[in-house]
């Protein structure tokens, strides 16, 4: 590490974008599947058999919607305690490079293995091994995503250069996401091509992205050397002095609170697109693939004009235009199949109109927390970027822990086409909460942190 560190190039912003995509599409099937692969969509021959009791067991909740809740919470323990052990590290190989490197094959094998049930029925034994795959998971999806976001504040060491990488990160992630949801046009390729059944082509088909995965998630510890294009800054603080420092800042608490609401209504459409597309439009199965395929590959569009008109006007006008658009589409996918158009025309006007707030949340809010991490470094003299991104993972996790918790319970209102009722209120609760978020972050003083900022370059 050095006092006088080198400016990160493109090349080498690629290089670490890379880490994201692989990390995107191993975590795809544990974030956005585990609901559609133990409580499939009713339809008249179940895409898979049930490996868990199907109904609620208390309050509506359901058993996977508890399992994923655990595995979400606890992964939200350990989000601050990875990330101040991150931030007081003092390896030679360097302090972020060492978690990515221990926790990288650890996220490829047990996000393939949470998929693979241990009895072919409903099973006390299915609900145990389950629980274990999904702890593991997220221990080390955490060891991996906590000290990579941290480097963001690192490699970058101006406003501009974080909002750089955070481009190029997002345009991973969405790459990702994008073959992630390959998985449903797969499955039935898989079952014709090979000649099984449709457990079989799904789990064949997390075989491929987990190995995929593990390949990229390696690239950024291979070719980033950490020592030579960061400044070295550590915190001595322990872990609650560093958690207290961080949920002290206004601005951070306004910040992570508004994007509490946008990752539930996220995760929403996420766990919830097969059943917004194939019950409530009555479209194919593969048609889930194509409109979210279609919806990441508008969302590149706005990349660049994004990036240009938050380094010209600021990042708070755009994040406010993103929330009033995204809340626009969840309401719209609490009508899907009652609008006087066709229902084609009515899924691909929904991804067209999310594209752009899809974009903006992409990039910004990594930039926005990596300008926090920085002023607050240089007010406190402790750089702690990775307690700043750990609350904001944490707050991200409470949220996709929230929606993973709510939306099955949802579901057992109605989610079949002849009563879709819990999947309409799905996505006007959805709409809720981006509401919410919108109104929060109105509050966030983006003008202070800029400030703060310039104030030391300039000096």
């Amino acid at each position: 590490m050095s006092a006088n560190p080198d400016k990160l190039p493109f090349s080498k912003i690629v290089l670490f974008a890379i880490g994201q995509f692989g990390w995107s599409i191993a975590a795809f099937a544990p974030a956005n599947l585990l609901t559609f692969f133990y409580l499939p969509p009713e339809k008249d021959i179940p895409l898979f058999p049930s490996y868990l009791f199907q109904g609620a067991l208390f309050f509506g909740l359901t058993i996977i919607g508890l399992i994923n809740f655990g595995g979400r919470f606890f992964d939200a323990i350990t989000d601050p305690i990875i990330a101040n052990l991150s931030d007081r590290n003092k390896s030679p190989f360097g302090r972020r490079k060492i978690f990515l490197l221990f926790s990288s094959l650890p996220v490829a094998l047990f996000s393939f293995l949470m998929f693979f049930p241990f009895h072919s029925s409903i099973s006390t034994l299915n609900i145990i091994t389950l629980t274990i795959a999904i702890v593991f998971y997220y221990l080390a999806i955490t060891a991996y995503c906590t000290p990579y976001y941290a480097l963001i504040a690192e490699l970058g060491h101006t406003t501009e250069e974080r909002l750089n990488i955070s481009t190029a990160i997002s345009i991973t992630w969405a790459l990702g996401f994008i073959v992630g949801n390959l998985v449903y046009a797969l499955i039935p390729v898989f079952r014709n091509q090979f000649n099984i059944n449709s457990t079989r082509a799904f789990q064949l088909t997390l075989a491929i992205f987990s190995i995929i995965g593990f390949i990229a998630m390696i690239v950024p510890v291979l070719f980033i050397d950490e020592k030579k294009y960061t400044d070295g800054k550590q915190s001595d603080e322990g872990l609650f002095v560093s958690l207290k420092s961080a949920f002290t800042d206004l601005n951070f608490v306004r910040f992570t609170i508004s994007d509490l609401t946008y990752w539930i209504s996220l995760t929403f459409l996420q766990i919830g697109i097969s059943y917004f597309v194939v019950t409530l439009l009555k479209l194919d199965e593969s048609m889930p693939t194509v409109l979210m395929t279609l919806l990441f590959l508008l969302s590149f569009v706005f990349y660049v004009p994004i990036n240009i008109f938050a380094k010209k006007f600021g990042k708070k006008p755009i994040m406010i235009f993103a929330f009033g658009l995204l809340a626009l589409v969840f309401l719209t996918a609490s009508l899907l199949g009652l609008l006087p158009i066709s229902q084609l025309t009515q899924g691909f006007l929904l991804v067209v109109t999310a594209s752009m707030p899809l974009a903006v949340f992409g990039i910004i809010p990594n930039a926005i927390v990596a300008d926090i991490a920085d002023a607050d470094g240089i007010s406190t003299g402790s750089f702690k970027a990775g307690i700043f991104y750990a609350a904001r993972t944490f707050m991200m996790k409470l949220g996709i822990s929230i929606a993973n918790l709510l939306f099955p319970s949802l579901l057992l209102l109605g989610k079949s086409i002849e009563n879709p009722f819990g999947i309409r209120l799905a996505g006007f609760t959805a709409f809720l909460f981006c509401i919410i978020g919108l109104l929060l972050f109105l509050m966030y003083n983006e003008r202070k942190i800029l400030l703060v900022i310039k104030g030391t370059k300039n000096g």
